[in-house]
This record gives C-alpha cells, sequence and structure tokens, in this order.
C-alpha cells in the first residue's frame, strides 16, 4: 500500500451523463432527471464504491442560442443545494458539492446555504466555484454579456473571501442553550464582518453558526492564468481537463502545487484531480465501438453549434469535410480550456470539422478494459500527475455501475485505493484539515 490513497469522486455534468448526446444511450433514463431516486440510486452506487465527493454541476441558462441546443440537448436540471440537501438524507459518508457561480449570486445567500448543507449532513458539504463563462447566463441577471474574464476572477476571489468571513461570524463555543440563565449565546464570541470591496459591502454576521467542518471543502476547476492563480491562494481541491499526455499531466499537477507553495500553503493541502469519463468494455473493440455509438448519436448540426459555442463565431456555414484553419489567436471570454483544446488541434495539422469533432469528443473519454483504465489511473497517480480522479460517466446510471463493479476491485487489487472512508466528513475523506477561524 502506497502512503497516498487514490481520491475518487463522481460528477454529474449532464444529468445523463458526459456527452450532449448521452440521454440517447442504452440503459439512459431521461423521464427521471428530475426525480430524486435517480440522483439517490446514483449516490448509493458511488458511495458503494468509496468515492470521496459527489458533485452535481450547474449551469443558470437554457442553452437556446442554437436550435439543435433545444432540440437535442437535455436542458433541465434541478437545483443542486435543494437536491444534495435531499441526498444528505439518504447517504451517510459521501461528500456532496455542487457548483455555485460567484457571478451570478451574492456571498450572504451562499454562505448561509452552504453552511445549512454542511449541517445537514452532518459535515460533508463542498462548494465548486465557478465565475460562469456563458452570456446566456448574464441575459438572465440584466447583463447584455459575461463580465470581461479577469473581473470575474477578481470578483471570485473577494466571493470566497466574504463567504470565508461569514462562515467564521461565531465561535465555535459560542452558544451557550442555557436555560436557567436565559442566555442563549455569548454576544463576546460573534463577529461582525464589515467588509468593504470593490464588488461587495457585507455587514454580517452569518444567521447560522460556523460549520462542522469550518468551512466546507473549497473546490476550482478554473484552468486559464487567473483560474490558476485563483486555485494556488484558495482552492483545496481543483479539476483540471488532460492537457495532452502524461508529462503535460505532471507539469500541470506541479504547477498547483507551486502556486500553493507560493501562497504559504501546504501543496498536499490542494488536491489535484483530474476529470476522467470512461468508456468500459470486456475488450477493447467493445468499448471503442461504444464510443463509436456516442459519435453516431450525436448530430453532426449539434456538433457544429457546440464548436460555435466555444470558438465565439458560427462555423456552421463551413463544409464539415472540408479542412478547417481559422485564426484562433484571439483572446477568448469562454471557457479557456475548451477553447484552448480547439486551438490545439486546429495548430498541428490539417483538419476538418468532422475530423475535429471526431477528436474533441474522443479526447473527453478513456476508451478500455477494467485492466487498462486502472492502468491508466494508476499511472497518473503514482506518476505524480494526479491526486486522484473526478469521473464523468458517459451514461447514467450503467456507466458509475460498471465503474464500481469492474474497475474499482482492480484498483484496490493494486494496492492504489482502499474504497474506504478515512473519517466522516468530506473534509478527513480528502485528507484536509479544518481550517482555523480568521478570530483565532
Amino acid at each position: 500500500m502506497t502512503e497516498r490513497s487514490l481520491i475518487l469522486g463522481a460528477m454529474i455534468f449532464y444529468p445523463g451523463g458526459e456527452h450532449l448526446a448521452s440521454w440517447r444511450l442504452p440503459g439512459a433514463q431521461p423521464e427521471r432527471y428530475l426525480d430524486v431516486g435517480y440522483y439517490r440510486d446514483f449516490a448509493r452506487t458511488a458511495e458503494r464504491g468509496g468515492f470521496a465527493t459527489l458533485f452535481i454541476a450547474d449551469e443558470l441558462y437554457v442553452w437556446d442560442r442554437y436550435r439543435s441546443g433545444i432540440d437535442h440537448v437535455v436542458n433541465i436540471r434541478t437545483e443542486p443545494f435543494t437536491l444534495l440537501g435531499a441526498l444528505s438524507q439518504v447517504t451517510e459518508q459521501i461528500g456532496l458539492a455542487a457548483t455555485v457561480s460567484t457571478t451570478y449570486n451574492e456571498p450572504y445567500h451562499v454562505a448561509r446555504k452552504l453552511a445549512s448543507l454542511d449541517f445537514l449532513s452532518s459535515g460533508r458539504a463542498g462548494w465548486n466555484v465557478v465565475t460562469s463563462a456563458s452570456d446566456e447566463e448574464a441575459w438572465n441577471f440584466g447583463r447584455d454579456a459575461n463580465l470581461d474574464h479577469t473581473v470575474r476572477y477578481r470578483r471570485a476571489q473577494e466571493f470566497i473571501d466574504v463567504v470565508e468571513g461569514l462562515w467564521d461570524s461565531w465561535d465555535d463555543d459560542a452558544f451557550r442553550y442555557d436555560k436557567e440563565s436565559g442566555y442563549f449565546a455569548d454576544a463576546s464570541k460573534l463577529h461582525r464582518l464589515d467588509h468593504r470591496g470593490e464588488f461587495f459591502t457585507v455587514r454580517g454576521p452569518l444567521n447560522i453558526a460556523r460549520p462542522p467542518q469550518g468551512r466546507p471543502v473549497l473546490f476550482q476547476a478554473g484552468a486559464s492564468e487567473a483560474g490558476r492563480a485563483l486555485a494556488g491562494a484558495t482552492a483545496e481541491a481543483v479539476f483540471t481537463l488532460d492537457p495532452g499526455g502524461h508529462k503535460a499531466a505532471q507539469a500541470l499537477y506541479d504547477d498547483y502545487k507551486a502556486r500553493a507553495r507560493a501562497n504559504g500553503r501546504d501543496p498536499d493541502h490542494l488536491k489535484v484531480l483530474p476529470a476522467l469519463s470512461p468508456i468500459i468494455g470486456e475488450t477493447t473493440k467493445q468499448a471503442e465501438e461504444y464510443l463509436d455509438l456516442v459519435e453516431e448519436l450525436t448530430p453532426d448540426r449539434l456538433s457544429l453549434d457546440w464548436l460555435s459555442h466555444y470558438l465565439q463565431f458560427d462555423v456552421s456555414s463551413h463544409p464539415m469535410d472540408e479542412v478547417f484553419q481559422p485564426d484562433l489567436s484571439a483572446p477568448t471570454n469562454q471557457v479557456q480550456s475548451v477553447h484552448a483544446q480547439i486551438k490545439r488541434l486546429v495548430g498541428v495539422g490539417r483538419f476538418t470539422l468532422r475530423q475535429i469533432n471526431r477528436a474533441m469528443l474522443r479526447s473527453r473519454f478513456l476508451v478500455g478494459t477494467p485492466d487498462t483504465i486502472a492502468d491508466f489511473i494508476e499511472k497518473r497517480f503514482t506518476g505524480g500527475a494526479a491526486d486522484g480522479f473526478m469521473l464523468a460517466f458517459s451514461s447514467i446510471p450503467v456507466g458509475v455501475e460498471q465503474f464500481v463493479e469492474l474497475v474499482v476491485p482492480e484498483l484496490k487489487k493494486r494496492g492504489v485505493y482502499t474504497g474506504e472512508y478515512r473519517g466522516t466528513t468530506h473534509r478527513e475523506n480528502l485528507g484536509l484539515p479544518v481550517p482555523r477561524s480568521r478570530y483565532g
């Protein structure tokens, strides 16, 4: 057994799975996407596999910029805190995390919701900090366009500081509950934040006690320079996309650890968890055929519109089977990690749009048998390229069930994964300390 133990988490990006067309795959259950039982079953399967985290991604819009976004894409999802509150009562150990935008929320609301979830779950809450990248979200919150990328990250830094300050409003021993004297709380152990900054003015204090974990676990997924800087300063776990091979993954891992160290933090208190989407077959051929099915079920028009969305210009008039080599040097205000992936593909050869779409699809999945998928995970973990993985399954519930039944036993056999919970809180199961209050 290695000194470190692999961390696994389960991510729901779209309700049906990792890909836009996942809802069409065999075994998918699109009629259940607003059914709490659907998510309960997913959470219990992940908990059976010893996963540290169940993470629910969120977006604050319907993707109606293109007709294909309505015709072919799942645009319904539950509000994550309502869902995680329900799941806290039907699970016992798995961490419960959700996306919360720092651009389209207010710190007081978010601090209160996360503290409440931490109490309801007995210390299992987590927050994935995002700044939001789509103009569709801006249009729902009184703006003509999203904030500039650098402004979004400045706002996020201040937002996190305010939320963490609000969580420290009450000392851990502030509440007396003394019926005889009539004292419910000790006023000397209450702290008013009185924050005045570039984006927020928040008096405080928060009207809920300090969370059981001190602070719910802070996740972050930004891959841009601003995103990495924010992660190095504040995040306790970071999701990453595969930057292109083992050496690149090692370099990215080292970069995040160095940023934590430069901020005076213990690098081990920033867990690097690359996203991984496994497609599992009894043979490699069987797994490849499944990926071919995912591609087959994705309409060409949807693939073109997806590219247009991330490139921020319309590619639909360009023939699918002619070479596509636009100028992608201009900065983007969209998700920069996805834009960078597209740039890498366009920059290394003469590809058609069909080939680019196929390459982007295939770059999102790890295709193989239980053994070869375990090989990949073990190599990245033991080779200093990951502390664990955030698994986004090609299809729900099929993908998570296959992984728990077929890959988890292989990882246990190799001694890189225990499949057991280290403690009762999300922090304990991620190997993270309880932070001290800013007030001592």
